[in-house]
């Protein structure tokens, strides 16, 4: 089968470390948006989180895959992945305080030992953390699908294990993976490098597949 070739199983490492990455990215924007709630109210703002990253992620999947089949948008979404990595690398510099706020209200625990759980973050109501929440998702969930069909390639069964591992974290390790991710940093680091990677080789073989197109226009 061919998700036992060595090319297939390189392209699923490389998605399987972005789909860590950016789930607990996605993960820690829920966190901070919902821990400016009332406790009661957290539980609503996170499961509204995941069931929009969920819902956007199978759209924007069955979208992505038919459009980077267009000559000329491989080169875009390539380009697109690079402003992705810059935004990624500014969130991984999100301050300490702000990324143990978020996954106190992910985990609703007091990690810190303050008598309160994400107490610190200014106080907003469950409507809009949730439009918060939703517009981060829309961003996010292009972000992840976008990664996982440009490290995928051609690899059909790599690009629908990605995209089930993706909503399968989202919905079930998310707590996990952002607390691992606040403990452990350089893992975060390590998926950057992989989606930079990513990144540049779809613009590499998308600028590959534009330039007969320029040269026959030319001439």
């Amino acid at each position: 089968m061919d998700i036992f070739s060595a090319a297939s199983l390189t392209a699923l490492l490389q998605v399987i470390a972005i789909d860590l990455v950016l789930a607990g990215d996605n993960a820690i924007v829920i966190g901070l948006a919902a821990a400016g709630l009332p406790a009661e109210q957290r539980k609503k703002a996170i499961l509204i989180g995941v069931l929009a990253a969920t819902v956007l992620r199978i759209g924007f999947a069955a979208v992505t895959v038919k459009l980077l089949a267009i000559v000329g948008l491989l080169l875009a979404g390539g380009i697109l992945l690079l402003w992705v990595c810059w935004k990624m690398y500014r969130e991984l510099r999100t301050s300490h305080a702000d990324e143990l706020e978020a996954t106190e209200a992910l985990s609703n625990s007091d990690l810190n030992s303050d008598n309160a759980v994400a107490g610190k973050t200014k106080r907003k109501t469950l409507g809009q953390a949730a439009l918060q929440i939703v517009v981060a998702d829309v961003s996010m969930s292009l972000d992840n699908v976008l990664a996982v069909a440009g490290a995928a390639r051609d690899h059909f069964p790599v690009l629908v294990i990605g995209l089930v591992l993706s909503i399968a974290l989202m919905g079930l390790a998310a707590t996990f993976i952002a607390k691992l991710l606040h403990r452990h940093r350089w893992i975060a680091y390590v998926g950057l490098l992989i989606i930079f990677y990513v990144a540049l080789d779809m613009v590499y073989r998308g600028a590959v597949e534009v330039w007969p197109h320029l040269n026959n226009a030319v001439s």
